[in-house]
């Protein structure tokens, strides 16, 4: 209740009123009080010390702080994918370079791409940063979209792993699991 009483002294409507010292039933009128360098009017608070010490902040128990970021697949920057894509990785024997294939049926991004922009690229986004591809090509049916089929290649053993990474983090965000075939 005395949260109200302050909020409603501190109303622009109390301005309007006498700069006069108010009561408020069941406040004694020396707890309201209007500072002449603030514009609250409400009740005082007094917090007592306590006998405590703080406890002080040791930097050698805290360890790195890392952002965590929801692992996302954008076809125009800042508009977040819905669909879940079937997705085909190819390996070559020696390791050293691989292609995902990334087949959405029914993207979101026909729905919202006449309002916010046109498909710029293909952006897999996750904590580490951000994986790209140019290489996306639309599927029609009849004249209307159907699906998009995006490419993403990793030329080194090192785009590989960045990749993979990515695909765990996405995958455990949308329930999706590796079947080897």
């Amino acid at each position: 209740m005395a949260t109200l009483q302050s909020l409603a002294l501190a109303s622009p409507v109390s301005h309007s009123l006498p700069k006069q010292p108010r009561s408020l039933p069941g406040i004694p009128s020396w707890v309201v009080h209007r500072s002449v360098n603030s514009l609250f009017n409400g009740q005082s608070l007094h917090v007592a010390h306590s006998r405590v010490s703080p406890k002080r902040w040791n930097s050698k128990k805290c360890g790195p702080i890392s952002m965590m970021a929801k692992p996302k697949i954008q076809f125009i920057q800042g508009t977040d994918e819905q669909t879940i894509p079937d997705v085909r990785l190819t390996k070559s024997r020696d390791g050293t370079n691989g292609v995902a294939i990334f087949r959405f049926d029914q993207p979101s991004v026909f729905d919202s791409s006449g309002e916010v922009g046109e498909i710029t690229g293909f952006y897999m986004i996750d904590e580490e940063g951000v994986l790209q591809s140019v290489d996306v090509n639309a599927k029609f049916v009849n004249g209307k979209p159907a699906g998009i089929e995006a490419k993403f290649i990793m030329r080194s053993p090192r785009e590989w792993d960045r990749f993979m990474r990515f695909m765990e983090r996405y995958s455990n965000e949308n329930g999706l699991q590796f079947i080897k075939k």
